[in-house]
């Protein structure tokens, strides 16, 4: 199958998938190795594009498109050779999961797509969403993920009654600064079964899930400095209590 018209009805149907109020089924997946590495995890790939005349995806069910086709339906300024739609994954929430982390009000997608990046490479074993969330599916989180975005089970939790249920039997840690009644992550060792929660770097973790939580934890580091970027924080955490 070919399609040069990017008034094709397909691919303004995918073309919508771009804008979070068309995501709730399917999202996009941009690049060759993006979307290999889906195909790989077992991904289900809906529409599979691919620049025309080229060798990519050979005995996989694709449509080649032209460059400009490419362009409707990607978010980057150069195209990339292959874009796909593919089925947003529904996790079902697992009692065999011991290390959690917990994002509130994240609203940077690359932040996102990086923390998830890192609890991967730090077998994280679910991570949830809490509070009002940048969209999972936005094309950036998707591609500062780097492929990485459905190999770890990602929860969209909005309720606080929900979220204490979920976690009920779990160690819950605070990352904050500097607080009298914190301990530093060096003299930190977790249990068993815990969740790390992490605020937005302009405001932090609510007053809700402070006092929610069970212990708090601070980066030791030089006083020159009042804070680190986000996903910085989450690396430096992660990396000391998981690996």
């Amino acid at each position: 199958m070919k399609i040069t018209s990017v008034n094709n009805d397909l691919i303004k149907e995918t073309a919508k998938l771009l804008q979070r109020k068309y995501r709730d089924k399917m999202f996009l997946l941009e690049g060759v190795k993006c979307i290999e590495e889906a195909i790989e995890s077992g991904l289900e790939i809906v529409n599979l594009f691919v620049l025309e005349n080229s060798s990519l995806f050979e005995g996989k069910d694709k449509i080649e498109v032209t460059e400009a086709v490419l362009s409707k339906i990607s978010s980057t300024a150069t195209p990339p050779k292959a874009v796909a739609a593919a089925k947003i994954p529904t996790p079902a929430w697992s009692e065999d999961y011991k290390k959690i982390v917990l994002l509130e009000d994240i609203k940077d997608a690359g932040n996102l797509g990086t923390i998830l990046r890192t609890a991967c490479a730090f077998n994280v074993d679910a991570l949830i969403l809490y509070g009002d969330t940048v969209d999972l599916f936005n094309p950036k989180c998707v591609r500062s993920s780097v492929g990485n975005l459905w190999k770890i089970p990602v929860f969209s939790i909005r309720d606080f009654e929900e979220l204490k249920e979920k976690v009920a039997n779990y160690e819950k840690i605070a990352t904050l600064p500097k607080t009298d009644n914190s301990v530093w992550l060096r003299d930190y060792t977790p249990k068993e079964r815990v969740v790390i929660m992490f605020g937005t770097e302009s405001c932090g973790l609510s007053k809700e899930l402070i006092d929610f939580a069970d212990k708090n934890i601070t980066i030791e580091m030089s006083d020159k400095v009042e804070s680190l970027n986000l996903s910085i924080s989450a690396g430096v955490i992660l990396y000391k209590l998981f690996n």
